[in-house]
């Protein structure tokens, strides 16, 4: 019987580390940050529908009076009055916390419980002492975009 080689052995052992390091980053979709990444196929929107390659979402997407959290872009879209589309960080100013949802009149933090203005991103309520940085979108056709 033939023993490996300590340099066989240690190749196959790099190898091993090398595929599972791929396996680990690479592949499947595990979220729609990946999705449409360089293609120019339109990207589903929250509720389903197509949106464009680039748009944030559709303004179908985000409730008059309401709005909602796009988590994977860090970006809460809000739609104080019909038309009026509001755009502002899905992050906490009080300790970072991706902001939860937004629901009865306010952009929500679930860490720690700040409420924000979906009209203004002000604080309505601490413990963050300051709004919501403003993030600038347009309106183009039915999507939301940057800009």
């Amino acid at each position: 019987m033939t023993w490996p080689t300590r340099r066989t052995v240690l190749m196959g052992v790099g190898a091993a580390g090398v595929s599972a390091a791929v396996a680990a980053c690479g592949g499947g979709e595990s979220g729609s940050a990946e999705r449409g990444v360089g293609t120019s196929a339109p990207a589903a929107s929250p509720t389903g529908g197509e949106q464009s390659a680039g748009a944030l979402a559709k303004v179908s997407d985000v409730p008059v009076a309401g709005g909602v959290v796009l988590a994977e872009q860090k970006v809460v879209l809000t739609q104080p009055t019909e038309g009026e589309i509001k755009a502002f960080s899905a992050v906490c100013t009080h300790r970072g916390c991706t902001l939860a949802d937004v629901k009865d009149g306010s952009i929500n933090c679930g860490c720690h419980g700040s409420r924000f203005s979906p009209q203004d991103g002000s604080v309505r309520h601490g413990p963050a002492t300051r709004p919501l940085p403003s993030v600038r979108v347009k309106v183009d056709g039915e999507d939301i975009v940057r800009g």
